[in-house]
């Protein structure tokens, strides 16, 4: 088994985030991810990645964090050095597979779950289906049940685009993100669990807003969107889609709020 140290000893012997992640087999199948194990802490952070994003981009995240919380980040199967599989790319079946790592890595709930975009609408349906193993979610410019159109639904030039530019993993991702929203909307409610809604909305020239030409926003998907977690604390961000390496210190903040408030 593949041996992690002190997520302490690792920081002091290792300042590069790059350094502390590996490889690891599970059920036969590489999985590149990083686990950091701080004994004293009551939670794990668990962070899951956008669409065509990888792990690394949670860098200045978990430096930020790591002292006070065990850590798992991952590349999902097709991303970095993780294996691809022939498994369903389906909310579902990726929530059942993080679970997994998570059990493998003998990181117990309660977990903060740390979603940015896709990777939102993923830990939504798993605080959903395990609601009992959740302290918290934190939602960084995350999708939403019917933000992003069915497959069939998107312009021509953005279906031609994702065949020439996406590998299949990512395609196959993209083309379930319907069928997972309907998955997060036949669960339970999870009004009640702790969560912060980071929502970006830029206001400089350049920034440029989330898959242009997929987006389904009408005034009923949006409305539906503001009434799904009415108990959320929502924290608008003048930033870009990629918050996480823009403006690392306001997730940063939103987890350490998360973290105080399971404390009291």
């Amino acid at each position: 088994m593949r041996k992690v140290l002190p997520v302490l000893s690792l920081l002091a012997a290792a300042p590069a985030m790059a350094a502390l992640v590996a490889t690891t087999l599970i059920d036969g199948r590489q999985v590149e991810c990083m686990t950091l194990r701080q004994a004293a802490a009551p939670y794990t952070v668990v962070f899951e990645n956008g669409s065509r994003v990888t792990l690394d981009k949670w860098d200045k995240v978990i430096e930020g964090v790591a002292p006070q919380a065990s850590v798992f980040a991952y590349n999902r199967p097709g991303y970095g050095k993780s294996d691809s599989t022939p498994a369903a790319r389906d909310g579902l079946s990726i929530v059942e597979e993080l679970r997994h790592n998570l059990q493998h890595e003998g990181l117990k709930p309660p977990y903060i779950l740390v979603g940015h975009s896709l990777g939102g609408l993923y830990v939504q349906l798993f605080a959903k289906r395990y609601p009992e193993e959740v302290a918290g979610i934190v939602l960084v410019d995350a999708l939403y049940p019917g933000v992003i159109k069915k497959p069939e639904d998107f312009p021509v030039l953005t279906r031609l685009g994702a065949v020439l530019f996406f590998s299949s993993s990512v395609r196959r991702e993209i083309n379930a993100i319907d069928q997972t929203g309907q998955q997060v909307l036949a669960q339970g409610n999870i009004d009640k669990l702790p969560m912060i809604r980071l929502v970006n909305q830029p206001k400089g020239a350049t920034a440029i807003p989330i898959d242009l030409g997929v987006i389904n926003n009408d005034a009923q998907t949006m409305a539906a969107v503001r009434a799904m977690y009415p108990q959320a604390k929502t924290v608008v961000v003048d930033s870009d889609h990629q918050m996480q390496t823009a403006s690392p210190e306001v997730v940063i903040q939103a987890i350490k709020e998360l973290m105080v408030a399971q404390r009291k």
